[in-house]
């Protein structure tokens, strides 16, 4: 059984397993939860990120989908690289946002992690309303087959903390 916890804080301080990442498809670094990981993780998961672009995503890594690097000098063991959807209104496709939680967690059992942080994905420059956001998130995790024994939802701010709260039962 897996269990969720909620954080306030940043994630790139987290102690776990996997860290998920919030990429951008190119992932070679960006602003918010993606430039903070690179900055705190170092070069060397720039470095694994330019050997992916070169050896798989030429194109970039599809939205929805994951995959992971070193962590380098975060205190974790891998980043697990995930690409959320851009919310367009009533256009917008709520499968892909929850396949990026359902994706970090097949990679993170193929990795055998037990312990993963997630951020609030696609919420920040994206534009996912935050309360919809969370009700997807957890719902992707709760119904997820995986051995992850915690997913740890690390929520920026009180708006977002809150959102997750109401919503976790």
């Amino acid at each position: 059984m897996t269990t969720l916890t909620l954080v306030r804080g940043d994630i790139t301080r987290q102690s776990v397993d996997a860290i998920v990442n919030a990429a951008n498809s190119s992932l070679l670094g960006g602003g918010g939860v993606d430039g903070a990981i690179h900055r705190r993780g170092g070069p060397a998961i720039l470095a694994e990120c330019r050997a992916l672009r070169a050896a798989r995503y030429g194109r970039g890594l599809p939205t929805g989908q994951a995959v992971a690097t070193t962590a380098g000098d975060l205190d974790a063991r891998w980043v697990i690289h995930t690409v959320g959807p851009v919310y367009r209104g009533a256009d917008s496709d709520p499968s892909l946002l929850a396949s990026c939680y359902r994706e970090s967690l097949r990679v993170a059992d193929e990795l055998g992690a037990r312990t993963v942080a997630f951020p609030a994905i696609s919420t920040g420059v994206y534009g996912w309303p935050l309360e919809d956001a969370a009700r997807i998130a957890l719902e992707a995790v709760r119904q997820a087959d995986t051995a992850v024994g915690e997913v740890r939802f690390v929520l920026f701010d009180d708006r977002a903390y809150a959102a997750f709260a109401e919503r976790i039962g």
